[in-house]
C-alpha cells in the first residue's frame, strides 16, 4: 500500500535547496528556527482563573453554595461566611495542587521529547525534535516517530499512520513521497529532507512522547466506590434525620443545613488534590532517581505489580555482544565462517549484532576485501536473518544469517546435515551464547556454512536486583528470542530459574509456572501480558522496540528502558533513563509510599465518616437537639482537612509486598475502627454531658474539640501497620497537626466562633484521647491482620498471634 494522501504545505519549496550530502549548516539553521519558530504547536492551554472558577463546579461545591445560600436567608451571616471560607480555600488547594502536577508534568514531557538524527554541517547528529527547521536532512528506522513533515529522498520505510488518520494498514514510503509528522516508522530505513514544522505540518502538531491516558487508575476506582458507599449510607441516614426532625418540630432550616452538611461530611472534598499531589511528588522524586513518568497513575500501580517481564538485552545483560566462539559445518575455515557473517551485516543498521559480527571481523588477522553488494536485506523479525546479495563471478551470491531455524530453511541441506548443525547448536547455545547461523551460495544453492556463538554477559547487579525485587514480592521471569538452550543458561547464571516455556499453546495457560520464554518474537510479547493478566497478576513489562508497544500499553506498568525507541517509550507508563533493573525496584517502593499515603487517607476518611454521621445523627435523636451548629461542623470539616492534604507528604515505609485495593477487606476495617472511635466519643460525651453541667453551646464545642482530636488521633494510628511511633511523621504533616491543634484550642479557650470552655477541659480531652489513641494503635493491628490489610509477610509472621 502506498501513500496517497495530499501534500502538507511545503514551507522548503520557497527556501533555497539544501545540499542533502552536507545538510544545513549551523548559522542556517539557527536563522530559519528564528524565522519559523520551534517545531512545536503551542498547546492551548486553559486559563488559571477558568481552572480555578471550575472548582466551584461541581456535586461537593453544589452542596456547599447551597448551604451558604440558606445560611444567607436565615440571616446566619458569620456561618455563611465560615462555609464560603472553606470553599474558597478546598478550590484554592486543589487549584494550586493541579497546577503543581501540571508543571511536573510539563518537565518530565521535556525530558522525554523526541528526538532526531540531522545532518548538519556535515555530520550526523541527533537534536531535539523541537529544533528541526524546514530544509533539515533527517534520516529514520525502525522504531521512531516521525519528528516533522518529510518528502523522502533516499530508502524505504513503512509507516503506521493510525494515529494520525484512523487508517490500520502501515503505508509503504519511498523517494519522492511524504512521511508526516507523528507517524510510526515500522520498517525500513529512509532519509528525507523536512518540509514543514509545527503548526503548518499536516496534522498541526509535534509528535511528542508523553501520551496521556484518561483511564482511572485502580486506586482511583476503588476509592471512587468507597465515596459511592459512603454518600448512600449517609442519604438513609439524612433520611431518617429529617424525618426525626419532622416528628419532633426541629426548626426546618436548621435541619436542612444540618442534612446537607451531613452530605458533605461524607465527600472526601480534598481527595483530588490529596492524589495528585502524593503523586506528582513521587513523580519528582523518582525523575531524581533515574526514571520519568508519563502517566502519574503508574506510580501507584507499581505498588499491586507482581510480577515482571523483563527483556534480556540491555536490561538483564550488558549490551555488549561479542563473538565467543565460531563453529564450522562445511569444509570452510572459521574466518570464511566469519567473513559470510560479515557480508550479511551492516554498519548503517546500528543492529547490535550487525556491530558485534563486524567487530570481530575486522579486528580479525585476516580482512579480505568485500566484492561488490548489490542489495541488502536488514534483519527483520517476520523473516529472523539478514541477507547480503553481491555479484560474484557474474551471477548473484548470497550470505545470509540469523536464526539457525530460519535460515536453514533457505538452504540446500540434507536431513544429516542439518541434526549435526542442531546438535553442535546446541552445544554452543548451552554455555549461555546466542547462536546465529551463517549460510552462504548462489541463489538456487545456499548451504549451511557454519555457527556464530555471541555473548552478552550478565550485569554485574542484575542478579541481586532480581534477588531485591523477589524479595519484595514481585517474580521476575524473561522474555527473550534466544533458542531454549541459551535462555536456559542465561536464567540459571541470573538466579531466575531453569523452568522454560514457549509463547504458544499449553505453556500460556499456566503462565506462572514459567521462569523463561524462549525463541520470542516482539509481537508475541503482548500475548504473554495477557496471559500473566489473565492468571490474575499485575504486570509490569520492559521493552525497548516498536513492536514492544502493545505488551507496554497492556501491561499495568509498562516500563521503557534506557535504550528503548521513541514508540516504545510513547506506550510506556515510565522510562528509565539508567540500564539495568535498579530503576524498577525504586519505582517499586516509591509506588508503594504512594499507596500506603491513600490508603491513610482513605481509612482515615472512612473512619472519620462513620464517627462523625453516625455520631451526629446518634447526637440528635438521643438528645431532640443537634449535638454540634452548623458553624461548628463547618469548622471540623475545616480542620480535618488540613490535617488530611498533609498525610500527601507524610513519610510512608513502603509494604514488603504487593497491595493491592481490596474494598470489602478495607471498609470492613474501617467500620470496626470507626465503631470504636465511635463507642469513646458517645462514652466521653454523655459523659461530660451528665457530670460537667455544661450549657448547650459549650457541649456543641465539647464535641467539636473531641471529633478534631480524634480526627488527629485516628490518622497518625492508622498511618503505618506498626505502632504507630515506629515511622515518624514528615515535617509537613507533624506541624500542620501543632497548628491546627494549638489554633484550634485557642478558639475553644478564648470563645472566639464557639461558647468558650476551661482550659482544663480542653486539657482532660487531649489526654483522654492520646490514652485512647494508645489502646487503638494496639488493636488496629489485630484489625488489619484479620482484614488483611497489613502486607503478606507481616500477616504470615504473625499469624500465631
Amino acid at each position: 500500500m502506498t501513500i496517497t494522501a495530499e501534500p502538507p504545505v511545503q514551507v522548503a519549496a520557497t527556501l533555497p535547496p539544501t545540499d542533502r550530502l552536507t545538510g544545513l549548516t549551523s548559522a542556517q539553521a539557527q536563522s530559519r528556527l528564528q524565522s519559523y519558530g520551534v517545531n512545536a504547536v503551542q498547546e492551548v492551554g486553559t486559563p488559571g482563573w477558568r481552572q480555578l472558577l471550575g472548582k466551584f463546579w461541581g456535586p461537593v461545591p453544589w452542596m456547599l453554595e447551597g448551604v451558604i445560600v440558606l445560611q444567607v436567608l436565615l440571616r446566619r451571616d458569620q456561618e455563611a461566611l465560615i462555609i464560603l471560607l472553606l470553599l474558597v480555600f478546598n478550590a484554592l488547594a486543589a487549584f494550586l495542587q493541579e497546577r503543581r502536577a501540571q508543571d511536573a508534568l510539563a518537565l518530565l514531557r521535556r525530558q522525554l521529547q523526541v528526538s532526531a538524527r540531522v545532518l548538519r554541517d556535515a555530520r550526523w547528529g541527533r537534536i531535539s525534535a523541537q529544533q528541526l527547521v524546514p530544509g533539515d536532512v533527517v534520516h529514520l528506522r525502525a522504531g521512531d516517530i516521525v519528528p516533522a513533515d518529510l518528502v523522502l529522498f533516499a530508502g524505504a520505510v513503512t509507516l503506521d499512520q493510525s494515529a494520525l488518520t484512523g487508517e490500520s494498514l502501515p503505508v509503504d514510503a519511498g523517494p519522492g513521497q511524504p512521511a508526516y509528522t507523528g507517524s510510526i516508522v515500522h520498517q525500513g530505513e529512509a532519509s528525507g529532507e523536512v518540509i514543514s514544522t509545527g503548526s503548518r505540518t499536516r496534522f498541526g502538531r509535534t509528535a511528542e512522547l508523553v501520551r496521556t491516558s484518561n483511564a482511572p487508575s485502580h486506586m482511583q476506582r476503588t476509592i471512587l466506590a468507597i465515596v459511592k458507599w459512603l454518600v448512600a449510607f449517609d442519604f438513609v441516614l439524612v433520611v431518617l434525620v429529617t424525618l426525626h426532625a419532622v416528628a419532633h418540630g426541629l426548626a426546618p432550616g436548621d435541619t436542612v443545613v444540618f442534612a446537607l452538611l451531613l452530605l458533605v461530611a461524607s465527600v472526601p472534598v480534598a481527595l483530588p488534590a490529596t492524589y495528585t499531589l502524593a503523586t506528582a511528588m513521587a513523580s519528582t522524586q523518582l525523575s531524581k532517581q533515574g526514571v520519568l513518568v508519563t502517566r502519574l497513575p503508574a506510580v501507584e500501580e507499581a505498588a499491586a505489580m507482581d510480577t515482571l517481564l523483563s527483556d534480556k538485552t540491555g536490561t538483564l545483560t550488558k549490551n555488549a555482544l561479542g563473538v565467543s566462539e565460531v563453529r564450522t559445518l562445511a569444509d570452510v575455515d572459521e574466518q570464511t565462517v566469519l567473513r559470510t557473517a560479515a557480508m550479511a551485516s551492516d554498519d548503517a543498521s546500528q543492529d547490535p549484532l550487525d556491530l558485534a559480527i563486524l567487530a570481530a571481523y575486522r579486528g580479525s588477522e585476516q580482512t579480505d576485501s568485500l566484492p561488490v553488494r548489490t542489495d541488502f536485506r536488514p534483519f527483520d523479525p517476520s523473516t529472523r536473518f539478514s541477507e547480503g546479495i553481491y555479484e560474484v563471478e557474474g551471477r548473484p551470491w548470497h550470505a545470509l544469517k540469523g536464526a539457525a531455524r530460519a535460515v536453514f530453511e533457505h538452504c540446500e541441506a540434507d536431513a544429516a546435515q542439518l541434526q549435526m548443525a542442531q546438535a553442535r547448536g546446541r552445544e554452543v547455545a548451552g554455555g549461555g551464547a546466542r547462536v546465529l547461523a551463517v549460510a552462504a551460495g548462489p541463489a538456487g544453492a545456499i548451504r549451511p556454512i557454519g555457527l556464530i556463538g555471541l555473548s552478552d554477559p550478565p550485569r554485574d547487579d542484575a542478579a541481586e536486583l532480581i534477588a531485591a525485587l523477589r524479595r519484595l514480592g514481585v517474580r521476575v521471569c524473561m522474555a527473550t528470542g534466544d533458542a531454549l538452550e541459551t535462555a536456559r543458561a542465561m536464567g540459571a547464571r541470573l538466579g531466575l530459574g531453569v523452568r522454560i516455556c514457549v509463547p504458544s499453546g499449553n505453556d500460556l495457560d499456566k503462565p506462572e509456572q514459567c521462569d523463561i520464554f524462549a525463541r520470542v518474537l516482539p509481537e508475541e510479547k503482548h500475548a504473554i501480558v495477557v496471559a500473566l493478566q489473565r492468571a490474575g497478576h499485575v504486570t509490569g513489562m520492559t521493552g525497548d522496540g516498536v513492536n514492544d508497544a502493545p505488551a507496554l500499553r497492556q501491561a499495568e506498568l509498562g516500563i521503557a528502558v534506557a535504550s528503548a525507541t521513541d514508540v516504545a517509550k510513547a506506550a510506556a507508563g515510565v522510562v528509565l533513563t539508567d540500564a539495568g533493573l535498579g530503576g524498577v525496584l525504586t519505582v517499586v517502593r516509591v509506588g508503594r509510599e504512594v499507596h500506603r499515603r491513600m490508603l491513610t487517607y482513605v481509612l482515615n476518611k472512612v473512619v472519620k465518616t462513620l464517627e462523625i454521621v453516625v455520631f451526629l445523627t446518634l447526637g440528635l435523636w438521643l438528645t431532640d437537639g443537634f449535638a454540634i451548629s452548623p458553624k461548628l461542623l463547618v469548622l471540623l470539616l475545616f480542620a480535618n482537612d488540613f490535617v488530611t492534604m498533609s498525610i500527601a507528604a507524610d513519610r510512608a515505609e513502603p509494604a514488603a509486598m504487593p497491595q493491592r485495593w481490596r474494598v470489602g477487606q478495607l471498609m470492613g476495617a474501617a467500620a470496626v475502627l470507626g465503631a470504636v472511635s465511635l463507642v469513646f466519643t458517645l462514652s466521653l460525651y454523655f459523659g461530660a454531658r451528665s457530670l460537667l453541667g455544661l450549657s448547650e453551646p459549650q457541649r456543641q464545642t465539647l464535641v467539636f474539640l473531641l471529633l478534631v482530636f480524634t480526627t488527629q488521633a485516628n490518622t497518625y494510628v492508622l498511618r503505618s501497620d506498626g505502632p504507630m511511633w515506629a515511622v515518624a511523621p514528615g515535617k509537613l504533616m507533624a506541624w500542620v497537626s501543632i497548628v491546627d491543634v494549638v489554633l484550634v484550642c485557642a478558639l475553644a479557650v478564648t470563645g472566639t466562633l464557639m461558647d468558650a470552655v476551661p482550659v482544663a477541659l480542653v486539657g482532660a480531652l487531649i489526654l483522654a484521647v492520646a490514652v485512647f489513641a494508645l489502646i487503638l494503635d494496639r488493636g488496629k493491628r489485630t484489625v488489619f491482620r484479620r482484614f488483611a490489610l497489613v502486607a503478606w509477610s507481616d500477616r504470615t509472621d504473625r499469624s500465631a498471634d
